[in-house]
């Protein structure tokens, strides 16, 4: 495959700036379904190449680009979503900004790596819909830790105030009804769909991994096809270590990147203190390199990534994760 032409498109609530690369076309079209239709009708007049030979770059917003990533898709063009940051930094020291400058500025983003980039595979929908179920959980699941924190707060505080406690706990009564109907949802999902559901089971039988996390494994990954390595994972999620040196002069200590999915990184550092408490195996090593004077965060981030090694080995393999340490005399 030769990506020969790239189209760049800036993405907005009701608009789309398209730009192509070669001839520097510019074009306006709406964000909707029928306008969508029309900007590709003008790439197909514009462009002399094979569908397989342009690709359209445009930035993942969430809901919306999702229409325009589905209908590209299924009119058999390539697409690459990218990051927002990845494109700011390679457009260098710039000024000003305006949507179609944006277009003229991913397309060529897109263009100078068309080499290097990895065509877009979009999750199924079935994914698709786990993924925006997970979003809303994490929502209502720290809106009620919220009202949990205030009651906890305010009892020595404020003793005589009834109806302040009663409404907050009758909101988190509300919120946990809703949290639990969404995780019934999630689960009838991925009974539905036995790879999904054998995934499911493979992962919790890891000690340390739960089912909130099982699941963002499973959506993140694309059903474990959009990372070739656990390893790149981990550095999508900011627990695989990076050095920093330079020379002779600069030897700072390896550490973890900011870049990162935060929520992933979260859901792991739980994974791997959990797997402290009901894991002997992670519980002695845990233990073993502390005694040596090492750093209690570095140990437990080496159990992160002890983890996610493990969720990849167990569905890599198709079985189940086996404890080696009980057959140990």
């Amino acid at each position: 495959m030769e990506i020969k032409e790239v189209i760049g498109i800036d993405v907005s609530k009701l608009t789309l700036d398209c730009c192509i690369h070669t001839s520097r076309k510019l074009k306006v079209f709406g964000n909707n379904f029928s306008e969508i239709h029309s900007l590709i009708n003008w790439v197909s007049k514009s462009v002399k190449n094979s569908k397989d030979q342009i690709l359209f770059v445009f930035e993942h917003t969430g809901l919306y680009s999702d229409l325009l990533a589905n209908l590209l898709s299924k009119n058999g063009f390539l697409i690459h979503l990218a990051s927002g940051l990845e494109i700011k930094r390679s457009m260098g020291i710039t000024r000003g900004k305006d949507d179609k400058t944006d277009a003229k500025r991913i397309a060529t983003y897109g263009y100078r790596l068309r080499e290097e980039i990895n065509p877009t595979k979009l999750p199924s929908m079935t994914l698709v819909k786990l993924k925006r179920l997970m979003s809303m959980r994490k929502k209502l699941v720290m809106q009620r830790a919220g009202h949990m924190a205030t009651i906890r707060e305010h009892k020595s505080i404020l003793k005589g105030e009834k109806i302040f406690f009663q409404v907050q706990q009758r909101v988190i009564a509300v919120l946990t009804r809703q949290i639990n109907t969404l995780e019934k949802e999630m689960d009838r999902i991925i009974l539905e769909d036995p790879e999904l559901e054998s995934m499911l089971q493979l992962l919790v039988g890891v000690k340390g991994i739960g089912k909130v996390t099982a699941r963002f494994l499973i959506v993140y990954t694309v059903g474990f096809t959009a990372f070739d390595t656990w390893r790149k994972f981990a550095s999508y999620c900011g627990i695989a270590p990076f050095p920093y040196r330079s020379g002779t002069s600069i030897r700072g200590r390896t550490k973890v990147s900011r870049l990162a999915n935060m929520e992933g990184k979260s859901l792991m550092h739980l994974c791997a203190t959990s797997a402290i408490q009901c894991n002997p195996e992670m519980k002695a090593y845990y233990e073993r390199r502390l005694k040596k004077g090492k750093n209690k965060m570095s140990t437990l981030n080496i159990i992160r990534n002890k983890l996610l090694a493990r969720a990849f080995a167990v569905i890599s393999r198709g079985t189940p994760y086996v404890n080696t340490m009980k057959y140990a005399s």
